[in-house]
C-alpha cells in the first residue's frame, strides 16, 4: 500500500513539530503519509523517545499501522484508520514533554468517534517545549475559542532528566472547530506566576527568582501588582529534583502571554528568574496577541477550522512558518500573512489570515 503524500521532515524548522503537525493531520483526514530525512539536520538525527510515544500515540488512537517506527528512524509511514475513542497511554519512559505528546494527540482526539482519556508520561517541565503550566494557562483558554473543550489533571510533575511526570487528559469529540478572530490586544491587566522547587532542592532557589523576576518586570511595568508565588512541591506530587519559573500576563480582551525557565546545575537561581521575565516583556513590548510559543500550536486548528481565522502576532517564529506549510501541504487551507499596521513602527506584528477547510466530524 503506497503512502498517499510525502513530507521532507528535514525542511524549514526541521524537526519533531513536522513530524506532529504531518502526522495530526494524516489520522485526522483519513489519508496515509510518508515522513522522509526526519530531523536530519540535528546533532542526533532520527526519531528520539518522545517522537516515537507520538506516533504511536497517534497509530493507536485511528486504529492504523505504522511502519519505520523505532528510535533513531530517519523514515516512518502511518497507515491511519477509523479515529476511535477509549482510553490510551503514551509513556516516553524519558524525560520527554507530555505537552508534545498532548499537541499531536488532542487535535485527533476532536474527531474521534467518542470520548477519549489519554494518559501521558514523561517530562511535564521540560527544555525545549512548553511547561504544562504553560499548557493550561495559555494554550488551554485560547484553544477553547476554537471551540475545544478538554479536561487536564496533573497526577504528577517530572523533570529533567527522570522524567516520571504524569497527565490524564479527558476529551469529547467535535463536529466542527469554530475560527477565531484574535486581533485585538487591550492593555496588560494583570501580571501572577509561580516559581518552584521541588525534591532535594532549597526553597530559596523559588523566592530568588520571583524576586529578581518581579524586580525585572516592575522596571518597565510599574502600575500592575506582580504576584509569583514561591512554592515547594510536595513529594508526593513530583518525581526527581526540578527548579523553575512561569510568569503570565493577561490582557484586557482576554489574550494571554507567558515568559518561562528552568533551573540548571551552575545557573543561579536570579538569572532563571531574570529569563523568564524578560521573555514575558519581549512578548508584551509587540501589539500581538499571541506569544511566540503559541503562534504555531494554533495553525493546525486555524486550518482545520469552518471559516476565516485571523492572528495578530509579533514576529513569526520559523515553527510558524513550518506549521503554515504542513497545513498548507496537506489540507486545502489557505494562509495569509500580512504586516500589520501599527502606530508603533517598531512593532514588528503581523495578521495571520486563514481559510479553514472546515472540516466536519462525520462519527458525530
Amino acid at each position: 500500500m503506497a503512502a498517499a503524500f510525502v513530507v521532507d521532515g528535514s525542511i524549514m524548522e526541521g524537526g519533531g513539530q513536522i513530524l506532529r503537525a504531518s502526522a495530526a493531520l494524516s489520522c485526522i483526514q483519513g489519508s496515509s503519509i510518508k515522513i522522509e530525512k526526519i530531523r536530519a539536520g540535528r546533532s542526533t538525527p532520527g526519531l528520539r523517545p518522545q517522537h516515537l510515544s507520538g506516533l504511536e500515540l497517534v497509530r493507536d488512537l485511528s486504529d492504523g499501522r505504522l511502519e519505520g517506527a523505532e528510535v533513531g528512524s530517519t523514515e516512518i509511514t502511518l497507515f491511519p484508520g477509523k479515529i476511535k475513542g477509549g482510553n490510551h497511554v503514551a509513556d516516553t519512559k524519558t524525560a520527554g514533554s507530555v505537552s508534545l505528546l498532548l499537541q499531536v494527540a488532542l487535535p485527533c482526539a476532536l474527531f474521534a468517534d467518542s470520548p477519549s482519556v489519554l494518559c501521558l508520561k514523561g517530562g511535564t517541565n521540560a527544555e525545549m517545549a512548553p511547561q504544562i503550566d504553560y499548557t493550561l494557562s495559555v494554550f488551554k483558554p485560547i484553544a477553547e475559542k476554537f471551540g475545544v473543550k478538554f479536561d487536564c489533571s496533573l497526577k504528577m510533575r517530572g523533570y529533567y532528566p527522570r522524567g516520571g511526570g504524569e497527565i490524564i487528559v479527558r476529551t469529547n469529540p467535535m463536529k466542527q472547530l469554530t475560527p477565531i478572530n484574535l486581533t485585538e490586544r487591550g492593555n496588560i491587566v494583570k501580571i501572577y506566576g509561580r516559581a518552584f522547587v521541588a525534591g532535594v532542592l532549597p526553597d530559596k532557589l523559588a523566592k530568588d527568582m520571583s524576586t529578581a523576576a518581579v524586580r525585572y518586570i516592575r522596571r518597565e511595568i510599574k502600575d500592575l501588582y506582580i504576584n509569583i508565588q514561591a512554592v515547594r512541591e510536595n513529594k508526593d506530587e513530583a518525581c526527581g529534583n526540578g527548579n523553575g519559573i512561569i510568569i503570565l500576563a493577561e490582557s484586557s480582551t482576554g489574550c494571554i502571554f507567558a515568559g518561562s525557565a528552568l533551573g540548571k546545575k551552575g545557573v543561579y537561581a536570579d538569572k532563571v528568574g531574570l529569563e523568564a521575565a524578560e521573555m514575558l516583556l519581549k512578548s508584551i513590548r509587540h501589539n500581538g496577541c499571541v506569544d511566540e510559543f503559541l503562534q504555531d500550536q494554533l495553525i493546525l486548528f486555524m486550518a482545520l477550522a469552518n471559516g476565516t481565522s485571523r492572528l495578530r502576532t509579533g514576529p513569526l517564529t520559523l515553527h510558524t512558518q513550518t506549521a503554515i506549510h504542513i497545513a498548507e501541504q496537506l489540507t486545502k487551507a489557505k494562509f495569509t500573512i500580512t504586516k500589520a499596521v501599527d502606530d508603533n513602527a517598531n512593532n514588528d506584528t503581523h495578521i495571520i489570515e486563514c481559510q479553514g477547510i472546515g472540516l466536519t466530524n462525520d462519527r458525530l
